[in-house]
């Protein structure tokens, strides 16, 4: 392995590392969803200030009037998947919603057939039943929840409208091909910070140590670090080795939630995470399983 394909994997495995731990975080905080998204904004903002100014990617016509108004529109997209998933935390927990959230890749495929007219092939329609399959598990699981079985269900959905909306974002983001992708994250948070700042209950701040400390570390580690870290190993790897680390995040978060929250997953929950993942898996590096016919698309 050479130096630079060695560098990006360490960098890729950080950046994944990292994201399996902002469910903990999003809980220990103790603040209403809103918000721990508005300080992670806010922090994050004045993180990717900093990195931006000092890659140079502040210089005037970098922007032109249409990529800032798409990174605006992938920066509402992103705000609310971080609000809607950090909600999904607290009522099907970190594991389960980090699980179905691993089901975008999916609901991106299907935007791209509805918006670019790309063709669905065999192969993406047989992991699509997979990923279903699991996510029918999952939701099967929720009468073993006990009284929580309706904010279980509830979790799901909430993951689940998170995914669709990073899959809106990442469509934009397809059309910002030559943007530095930190300028763009810049953007993107600062669209949080306006959206989020009416809603934002600044009249009554964090009084606790740790709750300050948990929102400084999403918006500066999990925002602002994790971005350099992800977007450098973006450059450096294979698409193929970035979609196959991927996945350590949401290993670290079943592991994360088990270790501080002591959330075991119930057998049929185990069975549908594995189901979406591998599905998931199965999409992003192209396992084929001898399906090559394509399904035409209207």
């Amino acid at each position: 392995m050479d130096k630079s394909l060695r560098r990006g994997s360490l960098e890729m495995t950080a950046a994944m590392l990292i994201s399996g731990t902002i469910g903990w975080f999003v809980l220990v905080s103790g603040q209403p969803v809103l918000d721990v998204v508005f300080w992670r904004c806010v922090f994050g903002a004045a993180t990717l200030l900093l990195i931006c100014a000092g890659f140079g990617f502040l210089r005037p016509g970098i922007l032109t009037r249409t990529t800032f108004l798409l990174a605006v529109l992938s920066g509402v997209a992103i705000v609310g998947n971080w609000v809607l998933l950090f909600a999904s935390y607290s009522r099907a927990s970190i594991a389960i919603g980090t699980a179905v959230y691993n089901v975008q890749p999916f609901m991106l495929v299907g935007l791209a057939a509805l918006f670019l007219g790309e063709k669905i092939t065999a192969q993406k329609l047989f992991w699509l039943s997979i990923s279903f399959a699991g996510m029918l598990a999952i939701v099967s699981a929720h009468g073993e929840q006990g009284a929580g079985g309706n904010d279980y269900l509830l979790g799901i959905v909430l993951a689940l409208g998170a995914a669709l909306l990073y899959a809106f974002a990442a469509l934009l983001i397809k059309r910002l091909t030559g943007t530095p992708p930190h300028l763009i994250a810049l953007i993107q948070v600062c669209t949080g910070v306006l959206l989020l700042a009416p809603w934002a209950n600044l009249s009554a701040l964090p009084t606790a140590p740790e709750a300050w400390a948990s929102l400084l570390t999403l918006g500066i580690v999990h925002t602002g670090v994790m971005y350099v870290l992800l977007y450098g190993a973006i450059q450096k790897l294979p698409t193929a080795l970035t979609g196959a680390l991927s996945f350590i995040y949401p290993i670290a978060a079943i592991f994360v939630d088990w270790f501080a929250f002591g959330h075991r997953l119930e057998l049929l929950q185990w069975i549908g995470v594995i189901a979406i993942l591998l599905a998931a898996a199965g999409m992003q590096q192209g396992w084929s399983l001898g399906l090559r016919r394509r399904v035409v698309t209207q």
